[in-house]
């Protein structure tokens, strides 16, 4: 169990690109889960668009445009999994079970 003074990265940005925080005892929460749903679905989208980039990559006749849009998909998928990796290491430091 986390204590108040541990703080959760939580997977959205604040304004103007800052992170956001959850302080929190309760890992079972509200906004614990709604954290977890949100990891889950960023997961979920940077592993589809990896398949699509292999398949992509492999396609000698796909579009610059197209390839150009996939690579700015990736990049923000990717920053979302760092995201989520930098989190999950912090809960895992301070003792939490690692939730999928």
């Amino acid at each position: 169990m986390t204590t108040p003074n541990e703080l959760r990265l939580l997977p959205w940005s604040g304004p103007e690109g800052k992170p956001c925080y959850l302080s929190t005892d309760d890992p079972g929460g509200f906004m614990s889960g709604l954290a977890d749903s949100i990891e889950a679905v960023q997961l979920g989208t940077a592993a589809e668009l990896l398949e699509m980039a292999s398949e992509s990559l492999a396609d000698e006749e796909a579009e610059p445009i197209e390839l150009r849009r996939l690579g700015h998909a990736l990049t923000g998928a990717l920053k979302d999994v760092l995201r989520v990796a930098i989190s999950r290491g912090h809960l895992m430091a301070a003792g939490e079970p690692h939730r999928t």
